[in-house]
């Protein structure tokens, strides 16, 4: 009997197995009931029988063996990627959805081969079969990603968005007791509680801005008019008071007023100094610099300090990235390792970007942003 045919024959017995593995697969599976163990099981075997049955060529086999088989840009979500989405939505996780097919792999050919006895099965058939196979498999596995992945972006934002409110409370609390000047070790603790709360912010912040890159929705950004030779005297000020122990320069040349997001561009030059700061040599100036061209405007970071590799450098702007090699970001020790990420996603919500360059003498952060008066 040819395989196809088979499993339209048998598809019972067939779902009978794949329900009675997936009921092991705990704890997810233990609050369901059959419907729901076997869910598109049933549309995902009519699938592979449709896809053995029809006729393929060499190059078309050979597309599909490197994950590229032909779909239609408007073909509906298949069976195999809505069966990953109901799994990962009921707390599968993807080893218990690989071991699915990993089952109904074994039981569909140890029961077709049964049938055929004491006839040889096609072996054609079998390598169909097991193509098919793997293309639902890849199908539910890169859906059971995005889907995890959303989830996990939506907890982080509101995660990131509901601790605001809180943490602003803190804040406002620790502002008053500073300021009934009620002695010098309630100062103390009250300057604390401020400088704990800001770090708790920039680290709230970049969470959010980390959530909204990764559904899709970019930085937000709001342009007006600025001066940059303003913006950015003003933060360097500020880091200059937070920093007391680095000298950091500034040197801005031009016309540097245009349409920007100010506060966000501070950000941005934030991240990028406070990266200067904990990554290059403690004893030398961190240097930045503001240009004009007649279509942009230059922001230059530089620290001298040991060279970074080839390997770092080509992941610097990666998210984490920086955070997971070194331990800290670009807001100090103890961050997310997300500064640099934001920076860069920051530059391209102006349609901008960010270089980097590095050798013996420093690095060198390059951030082009286009001008638009």
């Amino acid at each position: 009997m040819r395989l196809a045919e088979f499993i339209v024959q048998d598809m019972e017995p067939i779902l009978a197995q794949w329900e009675a593995f997936a009921a092991t697969l705990l704890p997810a599976a233990a609050p369901m009931d059959p419907l729901a163990l076997r869910d598109h099981a049933h549309q995902i075997l009519q699938a592979v029988a449709r896809d053995i049955s029809t006729p393929q060529t060499k190059d078309e086999q050979r597309e599909k063996s490197h994950g590229r088989a032909h779909r239609a840009l408007d073909a509906p979500e298949t069976a195999a990627q809505t069966h990953a989405i109901l799994r990962a939505r009921r707390g599968f996780n993807i080893n218990q959805l690989a071991a699915e097919y990993r089952a109904l792999r074994a039981s569909v050919l140890r029961l077709w081969i049964d049938r055929c006895s004491p006839d040889a099965p096609d072996l054609d058939d079998m390598i169909r079969f097991n193509e098919a196979i793997d293309q639902a498999l890849a199908e539910s596995i890169g859906y059971f990603n995005e889907q995890v992945e959303q989830a996990r972006n939506l907890l982080l934002g509101m995660l990131g968005h509901d601790m605001r409110s809180p943490l602003q409370t803190i804040q406002m609390t620790a502002s008053s007791l500073a300021a009934l000047n009620a002695g010098e070790r309630v100062s103390e603790a009250s300057a604390r509680l401020i400088r704990s709360g800001a770090r708790m912010q920039n680290l709230l912040d970049d969470l959010c801005d980390f959530g909204r890159t990764r559904l899709g929705l970019g930085i937000n950004i709001d342009p007006s008019a600025v001066d940059l030779a303003e913006v950015f005297a003003d933060l360097v000020d500020q880091l200059r008071a937070a920093h007391p122990g680095r000298e950091i320069t500034l040197e801005a040349r031009g016309d540097l007023k245009g349409i920007w997001d100010g506060p966000r561009l501070q950000q941005l030059l934030g991240n990028l100094v406070s990266n200067a700061i904990a990554h290059g040599a403690a004893d030398t100036p961190i240097g930045v610099a503001v240009t004009e061209t007649d279509a942009e405007v230059l922001v230059e970071v530089s620290n001298r300090g040991a060279a970074i590799d080839d390997v770092t450098l080509e992941r610097m702007f990666e998210p984490l990235e920086r955070g997971l090699r070194h331990g800290d970001d670009s807001h100090g020790k103890g961050g997310l390792g997300l500064g640099l990420y934001i920076a860069s996603e920051i530059a391209r919500a102006h349609d901008g970007a960010i270089e980097v360059r590095s050798d013996q003498t420093g690095t060198v952060f390059v951030v082009r942003l286009p001008r638009c008066k």
